[in-house]
């Protein structure tokens, strides 16, 4: 079991701590519920540092990205990211990611913790293209701080200007003392904020800061638990749960970070299946009745039938009612449609909604 640099902290915190993709983690400190509504209505702290980082570098690193990525990352400039997957050679995904493109020819990789070593080695395979790669996993530490209170609570320990980052833009500076760190309009929650890229080394320092800093603000530590329920809300996929390498982008609704103006790998099954469609879809759902769908609970048909199942499910704090995702039928997936969650020997009735599920 891995720590994170910030372990310690976290602990002498009092969290409530699990094993997750291999790390001993935060799940929560005092509640999911309190902590969702502080990143909801202020600010909260979140320690993702074991994600994954990879530098890829070189005439070619571009090359490479677009041969990996469903995305087209030729559109980024120096100081955007983006949001893309990485499709298998079976129609599949091996993992969805951001790309941040650093220099010219500098491009970070954000991967899921659960995936860095095998992330690493579907990239390697495909690298024929001499682009140096570097994996620094180990060595980075990532802070996402999000909520709407978040530019106030850090605007004091940068000189860069926090408001002036556009949505998923990021800019380099320092930050809480400390050069060279990313600062970064990105975030899972759906309430804006920014996430911090810096050395492990630095970041006891900066995490010390920042609630220095946000102390006026009611910033909080917020564990795992809630991030899922945060991200849950907008309708985010999470890897492991709805999608993985069985699931195609078109199905999991990634159309939209699957461009077919370039080559990429498994491209024309993938092209294939959003000209003609795909046999099932990922969709939104809210339960009806009293109960709580949970990943893998049979998705029916009025009539039992089996027609999907769950992959993602909670009890919304920020609505009060019951979510999910799933993957359904096709011919079941229009917005309103009535399904039903087996729970156990009962059938819960539920109906098919827009995504996201918060509206802010």
């Amino acid at each position: 079991m891995k720590n994170t640099a910030l372990t310690h902290i976290h602990e002498k915190l009092g969290a409530k701590m699990v094993p997750f993709a291999g790390f001993n983690m935060p799940v929560q400190y005092e509640g999911v519920k309190k902590e969702h509504q502080t990143v909801r209505n202020a600010v909260g702290v979140f320690d993702v540092s074991h994600m994954g980082e990879f530098l890829l570098e070189g005439k070619n690193a571009l090359a490479l990205i677009q041969k990996i990525s469903s995305n087209d990352a030729s559109k980024l400039a120096v100081g955007d990211a983006q949001y893309a997957c990485m499709p298998n050679e079976i129609g599949g995904i091996v993992d969805d990611l951001l790309i941040y493109r650093l220099k010219e020819e500098l491009y970070m990789l954000v991967v899921n913790a659960s995936n860095i070593e095998k992330d690493w080695d579907w990239i390697e395979k495909q690298n024929n293209l001499n682009v140096s790669m570097r994996n620094l996993s180990d060595v980075y530490s990532l802070l996402a701080i999000q909520g709407p209170k978040a530019v106030d609570a850090l605007q004091s320990l940068t000189t860069v200007d926090l408001l002036s980052i556009p949505f998923y833009k990021f800019e380099v500076g320092n930050f809480a003392g400390c050069e060279n760190v990313i600062i970064s309009a990105t975030g899972y929650t759906g309430s804006g904020g920014f996430e911090i890229y810096c050395t492990n080394d630095e970041v006891a320092q900066i995490w010390e800061s920042v609630f220095e800093a946000g102390s006026d603000y009611g910033i909080q530590p917020i564990g795992l638990a809630a991030r899922d329920t945060l991200r849950l809300e907008m309708g985010y996929c999470l890897y492991g749960n709805d999608i993985n390498d069985t699931s195609s982008p078109i199905e999991a609704g990634l159309g939209w970070v699957t461009k077919f103006n370039k080559e990429f790998t498994n491209k024309e099954k993938i092209e294939t299946q959003k000209r003609e469609g795909v046999k099932k879809k990922l969709v939104g759902f809210e339960i009806l009745e009293k109960g709580i769908a949970r990943k893998d609970y049979p998705i029916v048909n009025v009539h039992g039938d089996g027609i999907g199942i769950v992959t993602s499910g909670t009890m919304s704090p920020s609505l009060n009612k019951a979510i999910g995702l799933g993957y359904v039928r096709s011919e079941f997936s229009k917005f309103n449609d009535e399904i039903y969650i087996q729970v156990r020997k009962k059938q819960i009735k539920a109906k098919i909604v827009k995504l996201p599920f918060y509206k802010g």
